[in-house]
Order: C-alpha cells, then structure tokens, then sequence
C-alpha cells in the first residue's frame, strides 16, 4: 500500500494533479522542518542563526536577535556588507500593525544621468565605487535595534566582532572571492583584505581558513565605544545607540568611508552621508482570499507581488493543479503583468512624479488587467497598464508609454536564456533573516549590496553597495527611476509579512535578484492553495520568468523566458514550447527562501529554509 501511494505522489506530482493537502501525503524533504515554542532564528549562514540564538537565549527579543544574525551576515560577506541596504518588516505585537524599515541609501552628489552617459555608459556600473549608494545597512540595523529592540549595541554587534576577530570561512564566500579577485585586485583596500594569499595559485582564502578582519573589527568597536560614552553620560539605552549611528554616518567612521571612496574615484561627501536617513513606513498590503500580505511600498519591487496575488484571486489556481501546464502558464502571465508595471512605475516616493501605488494595487485594475491574458499563448510583447484610466487621469507618461519597449535606447539587447553571465546578474546578490519570538514580534528583513567582489571604503572595512546599477538613465525606461543625487532605486529586495484573522501567518524571504518576488509568490500559494508545510513549500520546485527587464548589468530581457526544475514531465514541456516559451532548466528552483509559519491551534513556530544555499536556522 505504502508503495501504490507514493507511485500515487510521483505521477500526480508530474501531473499537476495535486489540489488536495500535501500534509496527507507521504513527503520527504531533504532539510527537516524547524520547530520552536520560544522563538525562532533563520538566515544564509548557519553560524549567523547561531549569532541569533546567542542573543536569544541572552534574553533578547525577535528584533535584538534579527540585528544580530543581520550583523553577522554582513561581517561573513553573505551577499552583502556593512555598507549595503536593508529592507525589513516588522510586526510590532503591542501596536498589532506591521512596520517597513526602508534603510537603502541614496545616490551620491554628482550622480547624474549625464555623468554616466558622458562615460559611455548605459547604465550605472555593475562594480566599484562609482556603483555605490550610500550606506544603508548600519543605520537600519541600529535604527531598529533603538527603536523596537530590547538590548544594547554591545551586546547584539558582540558575534560579529567575534567573527570579525577570525572565523573559519565557509567555501561558498571563500570561492566566491577567488572567482573575483581580478576585480578586487582594482582596489587596494579589498586586496588587502581577501586576497590573504596574495601571488600564489588561489590568492583567497582556503574553505576553513580562520579569516581575520582587523578593520572591520576596529569599525565595529568605535561604534560600540560610541554608545558606551553615551551611557556612562547618562544616556539611555535608546539615544545612547543613536550615538553610535551619528559616529557612523558624521563622525570620524564617515570621514574615511568618504576618504577611501573618493580616493578610488567615487562620488560620496561627508554631507552625503550626513544627510541620509532610514525611514519608517507604512508598508503596502493586498487581502488574497482573507489574507493580509504585506511588502515594502515602491522604492522596492515588492508591490509587483500585491499586484500578481490580486490577478490570481481571480482565477481557481487550486483546480488547475500545480505545476500544470495552466497552471504554469496563468501565474507566468500574471507576473508578467505585474512585472511590467514595475519596470514602468515603480521608484522612489521620496521624489516626483507620484507612482500610482493606488490604481496599480487596485482590485479593478488586477481585473482588467487579466483580460489581457492569452490563455493559449505567451505574449511576449506585454507592457505596462495604464492605472490612471481607473481614476479618470490623464497618464502624464501616455506618449513615452504608447512607446514603451518599442526603443532602442534599452530594447536591443536581449540574451540567451542560458547565458551564464545573464543568469548570474539576474539573481545577484542578498540574503534574508527571518526571527520570531513568543511574545509576538516577527522581523523580515531582506539585505543586501556590497558582495563580493566588493570595493572596500579606506581602512573601515565596510564593503560598499552596487545598487547604483538599478537606476536607469533614460526617461523611456522608466520616468519614475531615472537616478539623481539624493534619490534610491528601485530595488528588487523584499521581504514579506503575511496576516491572517489579525495575527502573524507567515514571514517570508528570499535572495536573488529579480527572482524575488516570483518565487515567493509560488511559495506562498504552495501554502495558501496547495496545503504544503513550509518546509515542503521552500523546497517545492518553481519556475522562474525571464521576461522581465533586469535590475543589472546591462538591464536584458528574454521575451518568452521560463526557466523549469529538471523534474518537469516531458509533457509539460512540450505543452510550453508550443505556448510560445523558451525554455530553459535548473536543477534547483525552488529558493533560497527562508520562512516562519505560525502554528497557533498548537502554539509554535515551523521553520523552512530552500534545499540548496547554506541558509539554515535554529528554533527553541
């Protein structure tokens, strides 16, 4: 019996006949689910879920603990550093409302299209000081960490500075510096610091290798010796922390940042710096099916998410089976929609025009919208919409928009699916932190910029974002995300909160660039539509679009592009290559996504974390 069940779950798998719950179904995922009554602690590093551990059973809370695995995160080069950007959600169980933490920074003095288009550029630059924003990590964890969290700066940054003062790296960051050490060679600083075997064969360090950051080290504990002042003034625990975020961004930490940047040709000044500021605010929501989902507003590619759910709603996703044919091909063109939109619309708030975030996230638009959906064949031409229609506006872009996708100016260059180079910008870069605690707080954060190969800021060893590159410089691009000084991009780093009947349901994030948002799509509704666990949702296969614009490099596309998991039938391929599709196959799909599910009929956590990457966490 047990042998006709499981040749059951194989062929009804390869079908997509799934509709029931995979919870009665006899699945093995290759991680072990996560379990926790006290709280929870996940991230891209198994010793940075122990930084949050630590913190935890010190007594800190979900938010204490976030900023300590996001600290360690940084200080291993998990896909970022301390001068990249953070992205966080957090629910606040006193307020019972959930808060955006928007820690990106900005582009620097002088920072124009015109700079960049007199080098000859098409777009900001993939690497190096002239593709940095300013940083945006430190002041987002401190900034948290004073206003929601429970324990000093000391405390939280003390893994950190143990893993500053040497730890045994790990062969994933180990390897990746070696594969860019041409480029780390550019820049004296970062040579200094990877290339710990400077001149022989391999000139990065070994996997396991105790790796020392001494400056990176001695940045850290001016930012502790900061607070401390301040507490032996009087201070209390919350403007002591400010104290140390005023020493990091006009203090004598910002005057070499700016030093080492503009020695190696970037752009940033001290009033830069200065001048920058993380900002709390109200996330964006859409309601799936009774559901609160929750991302960053704009400035973020997370809205396109909202967009793709309320499209869905209106379509029976759990009849169709998953990962059939339709059922591929329903939420391939719902994102594409979404998708488009976000190439058009979205960036920062903080700057004219006003993005239509209201007609965009409309229940109205998603229908019409929909209506555009093919359902026999791909449209590889799809654009945006037009949300100002819904609201009796003229669309002050009608005419760049009538164009949009028709100019050369950023149209004539499009890939092959397979192309390496392509894939490896399209999912550039980040890491994600998922905590919980019994008392309620649940903390999503998404960080990222400065990965290796990183320039390094002078003697402060903080590596500097690259998130330059998501600007463009032609208005035909996208009016709302042409770069100017003082003004972020449009990012594609996003995590996620979900809410159901007013309490915590899920947390959710993932790496990778421009597959964000459409992974966590497909994860959440493996939870909300296929009954998966989240530990079976993580590791479930996905597929991936490659129509959309990418956020780097050189911004390509590959109308019709859909990357499936190798375990895909050979009927479902054929079905999507006659549907118009170029496909193209990966052994894993599915992440790395990390995720929180909150088991309240029994009181507990379940954890889930992708199968493959090195993300993991630990739960109590």
């Amino acid at each position: 019996m047990k042998i006709k069940l499981l040749l059951i779950w194989s062929v009804g798998l390869a079908n997509g006949l799934m509709a029931q719950s995979f919870n009665n179904l006899p699945v093995n995922t290759q991680k072990p689910p996560l379990h926790g009554k006290h709280w929870m602690a996940i991230t891209g590093k198994p010793l940075a879920a122990t930084a949050g551990a630590m913190i935890f059973n010190k007594g800190g809370n979900a938010v204490d603990a976030s900023c300590a695995m996001l600290a360690a995160t940084c200080t291993m080069w998990d896909v970022l550093s301390w001068g990249g950007e953070t992205q966080a959600l957090i629910y606040n169980p006193k307020t019972k409302k959930v808060i955006a933490i928007n820690a990106l920074g900005v582009a620097p003095t002088g920072a124009t299209a015109d700079f960049f288009k007199g080098k000859g550029m098409k777009y900001p630059p993939e690497f190096g000081p002239l593709a940095a924003v300013t940083p945006g990590t430190a002041g987002g964890l401190m900034t948290m960490l004073a206003e929601y969290g429970t324990m000093s700066l000391k405390e939280v940054l003390a893994p950190a500075m143990q893993l500053a003062e040497g730890y045994p790296i790990e062969a994933q960051t180990a390897n990746s510096i070696e594969r860019g050490k041409e480029e780390i060679k550019k820049w004296p600083y970062s040579k200094k610091v990877f290339l710990t075997h400077l001149g022989e064969k391999r000139e990065a360090p070994d996997a396991g290798e105790i790796f020392v950051q001494k400056d990176l080290l001695a940045t850290l504990q001016k930012l502790v010796e900061a607070e401390q002042l301040a507490l032996k003034k009087g201070k209390d625990r919350k403007t002591a922390i400010y104290a140390a975020y005023d020493r990091f961004y006009r203090g004598d930490i910002a005057k070499e940042i700016v030093r080492g940047s503009q020695e190696q040709g970037g752009l940033f000044t001290e009033v830069d710096l200065a001048n920058w500021k993380v900002k709390i605010e109200e996330p964006l929501m859409t309601n799936y099916r009774g559901i609160e989902v929750y991302k960053c507003q704009q400035w973020t590619q997370g809205p396109a998410m909202l967009q793709t759910l309320n499209i869905l709603e209106n379509y029976d996703l759990k009849s169709m089976g998953y990962n059939s044919t339709k059922y591929i091909h329903t939420v391939y063109q719902a994102m594409n929609l979404a998708f488009a939109d976000r190439d058009f619309y979205y960036g920062d708030p903080a700057f004219a025009p006003e993005e239509p975030m209201k007609g965009l996230l409309s229940k109205e638009y998603a229908k019409e919208r929909m209506k555009l959906i093919n359902p026999e064949m791909n449209d590889p031409k799809i654009g945006p919409g037009d949300p100002y229609l819904l609201d009796g506006k003229q669309n002050p872009y009608q005419d760049i928009l009538s164009k949009w996708g028709k100019s050369q100016a950023f149209n004539s260059t499009q890939v092959n699916p397979l192309d390496e180079k392509y894939l490896e910008s399209f999912t550039a870069g980040t890491t994600s932190v998922e905590a919980a605690d019994k008392e309620g707080w649940v903390v999503s954060i998404t960080p990222s910029g400065g990965w290796v190969p990183a320039c390094i800021a002078g003697n402060t060893g903080v590596g500097m974002s690259q998130r330059m590159q998501s600007f463009v410089l032609d208005v035909k691009e996208n009016p709302f995300n042409v770069v100017e000084p003082g003004k972020r991009p449009r990012v594609t780093l996003t995590p996620s909160l979900a809410l159901k009947d007013g309490k915590p349901f899920l947390s959710f994030a993932k790496q990778a660039g421009d597959e964000q948002d459409q992974l966590l799509i497909q994860f959440f509704l493996n939870i909300v539509e296929f009954g998966m666990t989240v530990q079976e949702a993580c590791e479930a296969p996905s597929f991936k679009t490659l129509q959309m614009y990418s956020s780097f490099g050189d911004h390509e596309r590959v109308p019709g592009g859909l990357t499936l998991n190798n375990a895909m039938p050979t009927w479902v391929r054929k079905d999507l290559s006659r549907m118009g599709y170029k496909l193209s196959y990966q052994e894993r799909t599915s992440g790395p996504i990390n995720a929180i599910w909150f088991d309240w009929k029994h009181g507990s956590f379940w954890g889930g974390s992708s199968n493959h990457g090195e993300d993991y966490g630990i739960g109590w």
